[in-house]
């Protein structure tokens, strides 16, 4: 018989590649997560994973028990979505990881929406990059993630999660007011392939934005200033270091005195938000609320459908 813990184990070394990482995100020791593993080909009968100096990789049966090893996981946590609804589960914690700007626009509004229609339901928020927020999912640290689409993100069609499409919105060309493209209704990317670009940092998924937008436009851009805060980026481009594409609502509230912010002309980039749950936790009583919540939150500036 084969235990379910180990099967979560064993995604976990899956997910992160190796045992040391497996073992942080499940707040065991790596001895632990090795005894695990060993139990676990002691129950199957087969070898499922191969170490070495570069970490640890399945082998075919690990890949094979990987792909029952989602639907098993998914199911159970149907059958717990089912037993927490037969108990009437309407009172209880979620936790949301989100990036600043979700929580702002969606993640906020959605919790004071769900005082009025869900009381019991106590929302914890995390304040986490897209990419980070999809890990704390998949690892069990939180129950929603606020995400962006990014190079390399989990599919539509991945076995191990479910996702909620919440908004999508452009990306602006920003420039300093003395720019010679400031006087521009829209700004054409290749019209700024010779300039400093200020932009996020390798990981965080609006960098992948900005990169594919200039890899279309025909250029790859000259990152010489980089920062996670878009404040900092615009505070930089107001001091003529260079120029930036910032996602619309990131810009609101802000002080724009020093730059000049115009639409992308022709296709502009697009960041797109989703709400992800583990497959399975979807139809749960205290997650399926929260979904619906953050799902209803589209009445801010610059939101468009997800498409």
């Amino acid at each position: 018989m084969i235990e379910a813990r180990r099967l979560h184990i064993l995604r976990a070394v899956a997910d992160h590649r190796t045992v040391t990482a497996a073992a942080a995100a499940l707040y065991l020791t790596p001895s632990a997560v090795s005894q695990q593993l060993t139990a676990l080909e002691q129950e199957t009968g087969h070898r499922l994973v191969e170490r070495s100096a570069r970490g640890v990789r399945l082998t075919p049966a690990g890949e094979i028990l990987l792909r029952h090893t989602h639907e098993v996981l998914a199911q159970l946590e149907r059958a717990e979505a089912e037993l927490a609804a037969y108990g009437s589960g309407d009172a209880g914690t979620v936790t949301v990881a989100a990036f600043a700007t979700g929580i702002g626009l969606v993640v906020a509004p959605a919790l004071a929406r769900l005082a009025g229609t869900a009381p019991g339901i106590r929302v914890r928020v995390r304040d986490a990059e897209g990419d980070a927020s999809l890990r704390m999912v998949l690892d069990r640290q939180v129950d929603v993630a606020v995400a962006v689409e990014y190079r390399g993100a989990p599919g539509a069609d991945d076995p191990r999660l479910t996702r909620v499409p919440l908004y999508a919105e452009p990306f602006d060309a920003v420039v300093p007011v003395g720019h010679r493209l400031a006087g521009a209704d829209r700004i054409p990317l290749a019209g700024l392939a010779k300039d400093p670009w200020i932009g996020p940092y390798p990981g965080n998924p609006c960098h992948d934005v900005v990169v594919l937008a200039c890899e279309h436009a025909g250029f790859e851009p000259r990152l010489e200033h980089q920062s996670d805060d878009f404040r900092a980026v615009v505070a930089l481009a107001s001091a003529d270091a260079g120029v930036a594409l910032v996602p619309r609502s990131a810009l609101r509230d802000m002080d724009l005195g020093g730059v000049v912010v115009r639409p992308v002309d022709g296709s502009a980039p697009t960041r797109r938000v989703f709400a992800a749950v583990r497959r399975g936790t979807e139809a749960h009583p205290l997650i399926r609320p929260v979904l619906d919540a953050l799902a209803g939150v589209r009445d801010f500036p610059g939101a468009a459908e997800f498409s």
